[in-house]
Parts: structure tokens; sequence; C-alpha cells
């Protein structure tokens, strides 16, 4: 790599450091304004943030775009962002949260399988125990102690069907965001114009849902300003490193997103998960790689 490509390298990773405080940060924001009230706040500073990087769109712009791509996306990428935060906003505790954010990074596994369904990239069967392995850290993560207990998964969903729900919903959407974005988007960025629709989504379900009232305080307003600043960051710095950076590299470094998002979940949120989440956590990531390198060693393959 040159010296400007490994410089952009690095601040595409540094993406993936702000990315990693978004399960705890939301969660104390949440206690502070509400579920709801809290997503809504921190989604319309992250899109004043990002509109103040990348601008808005141009009616011309998005009349030349695709519309699977405005439309599509533009719907999906609202659903996920609402079905994250809400999750995390309607934990029943902190430890609950961080399991909650863990299902989110069932993703990168999930789009390599989508992906390979959509004709994308070829199939390889590496990806059968790389899901795998990242399924049954999810199994892990829910169960807790260590020792599975079908009845007892369940009993545990159970408990919060509703926040366990939006999260597995949201670990289904992202891959298909990503899928159909690479499909139909062809240059095109409407991020700052898909911030705006999910704030707009969470104020109206703020106004007619009988949410109660917004009590901004010191520490409420800093950890806000700290989550929208981090997300439009992460933004910002991953689009510098997927347009100038090196991608093979930037990828890899995703993959550990959730290693990191638990330890600075468990810091900031000041909870100690069991031995069993962190195995669950580590199967998580080592089947994700494991998908990403089948993919890359198809790739090579083809390539040769």
């Amino acid at each position: 790599m040159t010296h400007s490509s490994s410089r952009a390298t690095l601040v595409g990773l540094a993406a993936i450091l702000c990315w990693s405080t978004s399960v705890g940060l939301f969660r104390s924001v949440a206690e502070h304004l509400g579920p709801v009230g809290g997503a809504a706040c921190t989604f319309t500073l992250s899109a004043l943030f990002v509109t103040l990087r990348f601008g808005l769109p141009r009616w011309q712009q998005l009349r030349s775009w695709h519309p699977a791509y405005v439309l599509g996306c533009g719907i999906i990428f609202v659903a996920y962002e609402i079905g994250l935060s809400l999750s995390l906003g309607f934990a029943s505790n902190r430890t609950q949260t961080l399991e909650l954010g863990m299902i989110n990074y069932l993703w990168p596994s999930l789009t390599v399988v989508l992906a390979t369904a959509a004709g994308l990239q070829r199939f390889s069967w590496g990806l059968v125990p790389g899901v795998l392995l990242a399924m049954f850290g999810i199994v892990l993560v829910l169960q807790g102690d260590g020792q599975f207990s079908a009845a007892g998964l369940w009993a545990n969903v159970q408990s919060n069907p509703l926040a366990y729900g939006l999260a597995f919903a949201a670990a289904l959407l992202w891959p298909c965001y990503s899928v159909i974005s690479r499909l139909f988007a062809r240059g095109a960025n409407a991020l700052s114009l898909f911030l705006w629709a999910v704030s707009a989504a969470l104020w109206f379900h703020f106004a007619l849902g009988h949410e109660p009232a917004l009590h901004m305080s010191w520490p409420a307003g800093m950890q806000l300003f700290m989550l929208g600043a981090l997300t439009a960051l992460g933004y910002s710095c991953w689009d510098f490193g997927i347009r100038h950076g090196n991608l093979t590299v930037m990828a890899v470094g995703s993959y550990f997103t959730p290693v990191l998002s638990a330890l600075v979940g468990t810091v900031w949120l000041q909870v100690r998960p069991s031995w069993g989440f962190w195995q669950g956590v580590a199967l998580v990531t080592l089947g994700s790689l494991i998908c990403w390198y089948s993919t890359r060693a198809t790739a090579s393959d083809k390539a040769s």
C-alpha cells in the first residue's frame, strides 16, 4: 500500500472503533431519555452531522438513481436502525443489552450467505461451518451460563420477546441493505437522507405513542452528543476508507467489531457478562472470519 492508501485504511478502521461504542451509549441514552425519545434525538443529531459532512442529495440525483436503491435501501435502512436502537433501549437490563447487541453481529456471516444466494459471489463449503459457528455463538451469548439448555434459551428469549425480535430482525435487515445497495447503488450516496427518514419515523412514533416527556440533563446531553458525533464520524471514516483505502484490511478489521463492542459495552455499562457470553462472542467473530476467508479463497480461485 502507498502512504496515502495506508492512511486512508487507518481512517476507515477508525470507524470500527466509533461503532463499537454504539451499544453501550444507546443503552445509557435510552436510560436518560427513554427508548424512543433517546433514539429519535440520537438520529436527529447524527443526521445533522452527516448532512454537514456529505450534504443532502439533490432532486435531480434522486431521479437518476435506481428506485431499488432510493426506496428499497431507504426503507430497509430505516427499519434496521429503528429495530437495532429500540431493541437496545427496550432491554430489561444492561446485561441483556449486551446480548441484544451481539445478535446484531450475525450480519457479517449472513451478508456473505445472502450475497452468495444473490449471485454476487460463488458458493464455498467454508460458509457452512462459518455460519454454524456464528449461530452457535449467539446461542451461547443468549444462554449466558455456558451450559446449553433449549428450555433455558427459550425462557430467556420469552422474557423480552419484543427486544429479541427487533434484534434478530435488525441482524437480517442489514445484509439485505448491503446486498441491494451493492446491486443498485452504483456510486449513489443517500445516507444523510436515510438518517433523516429514521429520525422522522422515530419522532412520529414518539408523538403518537404516548411516550414519556423528554427530560434533558447534562449527562444525557453529553452522552447524546457523543453518540450522535461518533455515529456520524464512523460513517464518514468508513466512506473515506472504502474510497481510498485497502478494502481487504478493512473487511478483516470489521469482523472484530463484536469483540470491541462487547469490551466497550462491559466497561461503559459496568456489567460483568458470564464466561459463556465471551465464548459466544469469540465464536461469532471466528464464524464471520471463516465466512470471509472462504469467500476470499473462492474469489482467488475464480480470478486464477
